[in-house]
């Protein structure tokens, strides 16, 4: 199903317990995030239990800090994507598809992150060692190098898989994987090891069956007829505020409230 501006404005919105306003799109087998530009501003948005591929579609967000994934088809996530939903410090996408330790390195510029589940993907069994020639990976049930890599990538992060993170687990870190600036050829070697979803996330999005209209960062492309009229909506707004919202939605390709979705 779509997510459409219908959809989005049939689902409910609600104060959860931690009285953050969030809106509910759990269970419509959604297979991108389209079309929030028509949403209210919410703290939280779940989308639990859809068929999501990409973690990208989301316009500016800048109140946004909540962000739920679980159980859907997660095998990617959007390099700068954080310049969408900057505040986000809760990112749960357990029982996904992420399969590489460098697939989670978009998760470095979530400078507020703290709250991280992964577990379920394949990720997170993921152990590298460095031999001479080339970085091996093998299966660690413990996934000690998917967490150290983790927090290494992502420092900001204080609670990875419901556990809290200890100083000795980012020392190891460190240990393993240097710093930005001097990072060890370890690091160097897995950051080059990057799953085909990763690499080629528009491809992916084709294969596993995302909807006509869905670009590579899974922003909406406007058809002919949806473009005039948001052009004659802008030409038409008395409201300078107004104005600048809707061409930002032009050049981003949101949907803004107001315009037709696609079928």
């Amino acid at each position: 199903m779509r997510l459409t501006v219908d959809l989005i404005n049939q689902s409910l919105s609600y104060l959860n317990p931690l009285l953050e306003r969030e809106l509910d799109l759990r269970g419509n087998k959604i297979p991108a995030i389209e079309n929030l530009g028509g949403a209210a501003e919410h703290d939280a948005i779940d989308l639990t239990d859809n068929e999501v591929s990409i973690l990208a579609g989301f316009p500016l967000m800048p109140r946004l800090k909540t962000i739920l994934l679980a159980r859907n088809r997660l095998a990617a996530i959007s390099p700068g994507l954080e310049r969408s939903v900057p505040n986000v410090h809760t990112l749960v996408l357990e029982q996904n598809r992420m399969s590489e330790l460098a697939d989670l390195d978009p998760l470095m510029n979530f400078r507020h992150l703290e709250h991280l589940v992964l577990i379920g993907n394949p990720v997170c069994r993921k152990e590298v060692r460095l031999e001479i020639s080339s970085v091996v990976a093998i299966t660690n049930p413990d996934g000690k190098n998917y967490r150290f890599w983790v927090l290494w990538r992502a420092p900001s992060v204080r609670f990875l898989d419901y556990s809290k993170v200890r100083d000795s687990e980012r020392e190891k870190a460190a240990e393993l994987f240097g710093s930005r600036e001097e990072p060890t050829p370890l690091a160097h070697q897995i950051a080059n090891l990057k799953s085909r979803e990763a690499e080629h996330p528009d491809a992916f999005t084709a294969v596993n069956g995302a909807p006509d209209g869905i670009d590579r960062t899974g922003q909406t492309k406007f058809t002919a007829q949806q473009r005039k009229q948001l052009e004659e909506m802008i030409r038409n707004t008395k409201s300078l505020t107004e104005m600048t919202r809707l061409e930002a939605a032009l050049k981003e390709g949101r949907m803004p409230s107001g315009l037709i979705s696609k079928g």
